[in-house]
């Protein structure tokens, strides 16, 4: 499903969502203005190893999450952040957000990364913006459960669904666990254990950043 947008006004400009986009479109637009060579020498620099984990590399740790590996993934990751994020940081406030965020991102690395050592998959680094990205959804899910959520759902591109959150938000989370259970971690191209792993951090966490957020 493709959200489009929700019916949960803001109170102020969401600053830091805004900021978070833009840093990570800067650097995707850094990326493609690499050749080959040196774009694969940055992924590796910079994208996150699970070797890094267990060696507390954390420059990769934290840099991991503001790397792409083509169009659709940043697109897609910046059209989550940008419907979903913008009421969480409004609820949050900048500094918890921003917090909530990178928190979010460090425990959707770790499991990632736990998975990837116990299957023997250490070669394949992790980019993206998505665990961290996955820890606003379950965060939004708490928030705003009701909230209305404009979306497309694949094959069905023509036509526009409203949607309760905790539904849309609950079943991307089941096509993660899902798609976890089923697909071969070494087959590589999406990272489901770090959305899994940045939405239940996201999930548990919350209740640090804010008072009695709606409970399941």
């Amino acid at each position: 499903m493709i959200p489009i947008r929700d019916n949960i006004p803001t109170r102020s400009f969401p600053v830091l969502t805004v900021l978070l986009i833009g840093i990570n479109t800067g650097v995707f637009l850094y990326e493609l203005s690499l050749p080959e060579n040196q774009l694969q020498l940055f992924v590796y620099s910079f994208g996150l190893l699970p070797t890094d984990i267990v060696e507390f590399n954390l420059l990769p740790i934290f840099t991991h999450m503001f790397l792409h590996g083509d169009v659709g993934h940043i697109l897609g990751n910046m059209l989550f952040l940008w419907v979903f994020g913008n009421n969480v940081e409004d609820a949050l406030g900048k500094v918890k957000f921003l917090t909530f965020y990178i928190l979010s991102g460090l425990g959707s690395a770790f499991l990632q990364s736990s998975v990837s050592l116990i299957t023997g998959d250490l070669n394949t680094p992790m980019i993206g913006a998505s665990g961290a990205i996955s820890g606003i959804l379950a965060g939004y899910m708490r928030l705003f459960p009701f909230a209305k959520v404009l979306a497309v759902i694949p094959p069905f591109i023509f036509f526009i669904f409203t949607l309760p959150a905790w539904f849309f938000i609950g079943y991307w989370f089941l096509i993660q666990v899902l798609s976890a259970m089923f697909i071969p971690v070494t087959l590589g191209g999406v990272a489901w254990y770090a959305h899994i792993g940045g939405f239940l951090t996201g999930w548990y966490t919350l209740r640090l950043f804010i008072k009695n957020p709606l409970k399941f």
